[in-house]
C-alpha cells in the first residue's frame, strides 16, 4: 500500500484512548495514560494508529541520565505510547517506523524537543521500531518490583504511585524495559551506557 494514502495529524486523548483500550498491552494493567503531544495515523480519514508523547515519567530521570538538575525539564520527552491496529501494522510492514519518524518532526515544530525517550517491555517486543528509527540503545533497567492491589473480585490491577501501607496484594517483579533514546541538544552528554 502507498505512503501517499497515510497522514498524520494532531488528535486528542479521547481519540487515542479507543485504539489504546482496544489493542496496547498496557491498557489492561494501567488505569489510564497520560498525553502532552498526541499524533494520529490516518489511512484516509480513519484513525488506525496513535504515538503519544509525554514529559519524563519521573523528574529524578534526568539527573540519572545527563546529570541535570531534577527542575531541569524542558524538552525531555517521553514517547510513552505507540499503538497501531494490527491489520495496518501486518498489511504495512514498515509503516511504524515511518510513523514515529515522521511524527517527531511534526513535534519538532510544536514544541522544543532536547531529547526523546522510549522504552520496550522486554516481555512484549525488544523495540525493533526505535532501532529502525536511528535510536540509540542504552540496555535494559535496572530489575524492580510493582505492588499489585487485590480486587474484590480476586483480580489484582497495578498500583500505580502512592502508599502502598495497608493495602492487600502482593508485590511482584516488574519485566525489564529496553532503554532507547534520541538526543537532538548536542549539550547534554548521555550517562548510560551505549549497548548492543
Amino acid at each position: 500500500m502507498s505512503k501517499s494514502k497515510f497522514s498524520i495529524k494532531c488528535v486528542d486523548k479521547s481519540q487515542c484512548k479507543s485504539i489504546l483500550d482496544n489493542h496496547h498491552y498496557l491498557s489492561k494493567e494501567s488505569k489510564g495514560f497520560k498525553t502532552k503531544f498526541n499524533f494520529g495515523l490516518f489511512l484516509h480519514d480513519e484513525l488506525v494508529g496513535v504515538c503519544i508523547f509525554t514529559g519524563f515519567p519521573v523528574p529524578e530521570l534526568s539527573k540519572g541520565l545527563f546529570g541535570l538538575e531534577r527542575n531541569d525539564q524542558d524538552g525531555l520527552i517521553e514517547l510513552s505510547r505507540l499503538c497501531l491496529l494490527p491489520d495496518v501494522q501486518n498489511t504495512e510492514h514498515n509503516i511504524t517506523s515511518w510513523f514515529v519518524s515522521r511524527a517527531i518532526k511534526k513535534l519538532r515544530k510544536l514544541t522544543r524537543v532536547r531529547c526523546v525517550l522510549s522504552y520496550a517491555d522486554d516481555s512484549k517486543h525488544s523495540g525493533t521500531i526505535y532501532r529502525a528509527c536511528n535510536f540509540k540503545y542504552y540496555g535494559t533497567s535496572s530489575p524492580r518490583k510493582d505492588f499489585w492491589i487485590l480486587q474484590e473480585d480476586g483480580s489484582y490491577i497495578k498500583h500505580s504511585r502512592g502508599k502502598t501501607k495497608g493495602l492487600k496484594g502482593e508485590w511482584r517483579p516488574r519485566s525489564l524495559k529496553h532503554r532507547f533514546l534520541m538526543v537532538f541538544d548536542r549539550s547534554l552528554t548521555v550517562k548510560w551506557q551505549l549497548a548492543k
